[in-house]
């Protein structure tokens, strides 16, 4: 079963979410932003303005998630104006970020992390990222940019939705089994095996 806003609330004030905001938050001292925070039935997170990496082509090189070779990763300046800060994805590129908050996911939910429809009418495509029952920490994000032409993506604004999903409990959580991915900080983590 999908959980509501209600009991999203509820397992907020115990820890699942870090910082936690109430309401949908529109705008903030006057000015509009991505909206994020609590809706009916998700709660919409922010990207972190501590880090977002690109993938760069480097010749002779390939991608190998069995041996990740972190200098096909750059890291994206963090710019301002009067829009708000932000990192540029350039066209067909992929790039990686951080969630601002961080999460405690309980052992009888699964977290599904869904792209905001603002982003993908823009060509930003957010990778559908599982946050298993148990996880806990700051999630890597991934987002494509299939447009031909860079993209803005916003810092302490919001970037997915999570949907929380309710089953019975698991005999083996993401906690007992030692996931490699479990207490991630509020950087960038690389593929690892």
């Amino acid at each position: 079963m999908i959980k509501n806003d209600a009991w999203i609330s509820r397992m907020a004030a115990q820890g699942m979410i870090a910082p936690f905001e109430p309401a949908q938050v529109r705008q903030v001292h006057g000015s509009p932003v991505i909206s994020y925070g609590l809706s009916s039935f998700g709660y919409d997170i922010r990207l972190s303005p501590v880090e977002f990496r690109i993938f760069r082509h480097i010749p002779g090189s390939v991608v190998d998630p069995k041996n990740f070779n972190p200098e096909n990763l750059e890291s994206a300046k963090l710019r301002e104006d009067d829009t708000g800060k932000y990192f540029i994805i350039p066209a067909n590129s992929y790039g990686l970020g951080v969630a601002l908050e961080r999460l405690e996911i309980p052992e009888n939910i699964t977290v599904v992390c869904m792209g905001k429809s603002t982003y993908a009418r823009c060509g930003i495509i957010a990778n559908i990222t599982p946050g298993e029952a148990g996880w806990r920490g700051h999630l890597t994000l991934e987002f494509s940019n299939s447009s031909s032409t860079d993209c803005r993506i916003y810092a302490n604004e919001g970037v997915v939705q999570l949907l929380f999903l309710e089953g019975e409990p698991c005999e083996i959580s993401y906690e007992t089994r030692r996931g490699k991915y479990q207490d991630q900080s509020e950087r960038v983590t690389i593929a690892r095996v």
